[in-house]
């Protein structure tokens, strides 16, 4: 077994010489979870990168320095144009898997005949999809066919397109790692579904990126298709036993005579951080045998693939040190990066509760100790109460609370705690929260210091903006409970800081 280092760069160990000379290399989807490990790679290896996202945050600078930052969507044309100017190779990376399979299809191949349009029309030279393994001749699942159907679009143009398909990608904060993870986690006895023994060859994240980059690097990619895996063929069940060894668990596993997917999919959701139209496709998805039909590949990007058990073994070692780059939740939901804004609201939300307190604390310690909250941690006290409301969204098919943070040392703009996403974060000063559950109107949670007549004070202030009568009777509902929750919660800050 290789050695495992955490916190290499992936794309060190490749063989290929990077050709900066190549001159704009696009990135669309930066902010998914593959885009957010591709993007300081190429940074790295001297590309000069362009980072195409929906919508713009300064946040995005200092997350990747030196990257040219662009404001399109897949879904518009007039906003293609700008992106893909002047583009000498641009990454494909965009899905809409997060939809639901009712919206993901039809929304995919809108943007893909979009974007192969465009990029016909700006004249780029190379194009890089990164899509899913799958026997073509037998019926796939929707989540598989929309990614093929994806790939014959791209490829339809005069533009040459390097299509690499993958398996299930393995890696801290990837969907399938933290579905698999959870489930032995919690799950004492497994019923095991027949198409739990259908085989897979999974991939570890580090090598997907390595061939992402490593095809850029090789001219006579261009133009084909390259089935990726890792070094091992597996059945998801064999994959969870190795879970549960590498994880020291004893766990039982039976015949399972339900089969029904949807069930599987939703009691997935309920025992894992991730969502219910995440796994649900995902699952579907597990009917299928995702193998490499060759390994042409590897004879052009040259590298020894990471087994499922390095795959994971590398993924605790960067969770342990709370070292992780993206994670699955990065995306979810789809339209999080459009959704309206605390100060875009005018006039501001109806509603708001605020809770103040006085103390000698320095900022800067206030300031991590309320950076601190949600996920393992929890929100110091009162933790069965924020679970519970979670765990009613998670019912409800909402994102719940069990989603947790990629890091527990650092906060940026849009990263997840919980049900909340991070909208805006100025150091030693603010951190504003948007709800991100099902509601009857649009939430927000504020942490403010000030300082006040030689002291600091710290402002806890809920935003609320019902929708029709039911939002302001859920408002009035909850009110009493305001004062007991935040109460506590602010002297709690000021006691850990």
């Amino acid at each position: 077994m290789q050695p495992i280092y955490a916190n290499m760069w992936y794309c060190d160990e490749l063989k290929s010489t990077p050709k900066p000379e190549k001159g704009i290399i696009l990135v669309t989807g930066a902010t998914g979870y593959i885009g957010g490990r591709l993007v300081p790679e190429l940074l790295r290896r001297k590309y000069r990168v362009r980072v195409m996202v929906r919508s713009y945050s300064h946040d995005y600078n200092l997350r990747w320095p030196g990257a040219e930052i662009v404001e399109a969507d897949a879904l518009n044309r007039e906003s293609l144009r700008v992106a893909l100017k002047d583009v000498h190779t641009a990454y494909y990376l965009i899905h809409s898997l997060l939809l639901g399979t009712k919206k993901f299809e039809t929304t995919d191949i809108e943007a893909a005949k979009n974007f192969m349009a465009i990029a016909e029309e700006a004249g780029i030279k190379h194009m890089i999809y990164l899509g899913a393994l799958g026997d073509r001749s037998k019926k796939l699942s929707p989540h598989l066919e929309n990614r093929n159907r994806v790939a014959d679009i791209l490829s339809s143009g005069r533009t040459p397109v390097t299509v690499l398909r993958a398996g299930l990608i393995i890696g801290s904060g990837s969907a399938p790692y933290e579905i698999l993870t959870n489930l032995v986690k919690n799950t004492p006895v497994f019923f095991i579904p027949y198409w739990a023994k259908t085989k897979s060859q999974p991939i570890a994240v580090r090598d997907v990126i390595r061939y992402l980059v490593g095809v850029i690097e090789t001219d006579i990619t261009e133009g084909i298709e390259y089935d990726i895996g890792g070094n091992e063929i597996m059945s998801y069940c064999e994959m969870l036993k190795t879970l549960a060894k590498v994880q020291n668990k004893r766990r039982f596993f039976l015949r399972g005579f339900i089969t029904n997917t949807a069930i599987y999919s939703y009691i997935a959701s309920l025992l894992t951080p991730v969502p219910a139209p995440i796994t649900r496709a995902l699952v579907l998805g597990c009917k299928n045998e995702v193998l490499c039909r060759d390994h042409k590949i590897r004879e052009i990007v040259d590298f020894e693939p990471r087994t499922y058990r390095e795959a994971l073994m590398a993924a605790y070692a960067i969770e342990k040190e709370d070292q992780m780059q993206s994670r699955w939740s990065d995306s979810y939901p789809y339209t999080h990066e459009l959704a309206i804004k605390l100060h875009q609201l005018n006039p501001t939300p109806k509603y708001n509760s605020t809770y103040c307190l006085l103390t000698y604390q320095h900022p800067e310690n206030l300031f991590i100790s309320f950076c601190q909250i949600g996920g393992k941690l929890g929100w110091f006290r009162n933790n069965w109460m924020w679970r519970l409301r979670g765990m009613v969204d998670g019912l409800l098919l909402g994102v719940g609370s069990s989603r947790g943070r990629r890091s527990y040392s650092e906060l940026r703009v849009d990263d997840v705690i919980d049900f909340f996403r991070v909208e805006n974060i100025k150091k030693n000063k603010l951190l504003l929260l948007r709800a991100e559950m099902i509601l009857p109107g649009k939430a927000w949670l504020e942490f403010v210091i000030d300082s006040y007549e030689g002291l600091n004070k710290l402002t806890i202030t809920a935003y609320f903006q019902p929708k029709g009568i039911w939002g302001a009777i859920y408002w009035y509902f909850f009110l009493p409970f305001h004062y007991y929750i935040f109460k506590i919660l602010i002297k709690q800050i000021e006691k850990k800081s």
